[in-house]
């Protein structure tokens, strides 16, 4: 329970803060400044390495929430038929360390634990998925390079300032309320690192459609995604909304209780969350969320792989 409410004074304080939370931004205003500082030195100080084959990272200047994962989905399905594509990412709060090989050719190799839930997102909700995780993303490029890989695609990778790769810069929706980097503001790198985007999609360049599988009358939306807000057009489908923090290890009796509580028919959640509680034997509907590019967005892309 502290949790929860301790992650929802955060999602208030980086993007709708209250008179005390603008204040207490303002206190740590020096110490932001300091942490803008430190990650500027180090973008100044590295230096790119080319791996010789095209890398495409999909990140954002923000703490999470802002699309990534289905937008590294969209790519994928577009350009893997062409050119065999693995996804790179560090599996956030994996139960594991190191280099684990997730999926090879649509084989899944390991379990969530040592995956983590968006690596195994990736796994089963895409045909022929190839997908690594890995603290270190360069030993990981080249480990898919020896499986075959001709593209690669970071998951949250602006950050590996020592990969040559294509940038993809996305846009929060909403934006932070404090244009600032942590810890006054959600920014984990100052705006003006925009300019080191090599793309940033605009709204015209992804269409968005979001239905719902197996839906049922009396759905209550349970999911542990950042930014749960960004469902809004699911809420009046709803009979109750239960958000959890980003990756929260879900328990088969607090979900048993939801569903008692709303007298529900059915948990209704993201792929992120249902890959974390398929084996509970719950009634569950799926959030399908599908992405499509512009052609000027398939056309940036394509133009850096060739």
């Amino acid at each position: 329970m502290f949790e929860r409410k301790f992650h929802a004074w955060i999602d208030r304080y980086f993007y709708t803060p209250s008179f005390s939370q603008k204040l207490l931004a303002q206190i740590l205003a020096p110490l932001s400044i300091l942490y803008a500082l430190v990650v500027t030195v180090k973008k100044r100080f590295s230096k790119e390495v080319d791996y010789k084959i095209p890398i495409i990272s999909v990140g954002n200047l923000t703490l999470g929430g802002s699309g990534k994962t289905p937008l590294t989905k969209a790519i994928f399905l577009k350009f893997s038929p062409k050119f065999k594509t693995f996804i790179i990412l560090r599996g956030y709060k994996r139960n594991s360390r190191g280099m684990h090989i997730v999926a090879l050719d649509g084989k899944i190799l390991v379990d969530i634990k040592t995956s983590g839930d968006e690596a195994m997102e990736y796994a089963l909700g895409l045909q022929n998925a190839n997908v690594i995780v890995s603290e270190d993303r360069v030993i990981a490029i080249k480990e898919a390079k020896k499986l075959g890989a001709k593209l690669i695609l970071l998951d949250d990778g602006f950050s590996k300032f020592n990969i040559k790769k294509f940038n993809i810069l996305l846009v929060p929706k909403p934006k932070p309320a404090i244009n600032l980097t942590l810890p006054s503001g959600a920014y984990r790198y100052p705006l003006s690192f925009y300019k080191f985007g090599d793309f940033i999609p605009k709204q015209s360049d992804i269409k968005k459609t979001s239905t719902i599988k197996n839906p049922t009358k009396r759905m209550v939306l349970t999911t542990a995604i950042a930014k749960p807000n960004r469902l809004k057009e699911h809420f009046s489908s709803c009979v109750g909304k239960e958000f959890f923090p980003d990756h929260y290890e879900f328990k088969k009796d607090e979900l048993e209780e939801i569903l008692k509580r709303y007298n529900a028919t059915s948990l209704l959640v993201t792929a992120k969350d249902y890959v974390k509680i398929k084996d509970f034997n719950l009634p569950l509907s799926l959030i399908n969320l599908e992405l499509e590019l512009s052609s000027e967005f398939e056309k940036k892309i394509s133009s850096f792989i060739k």
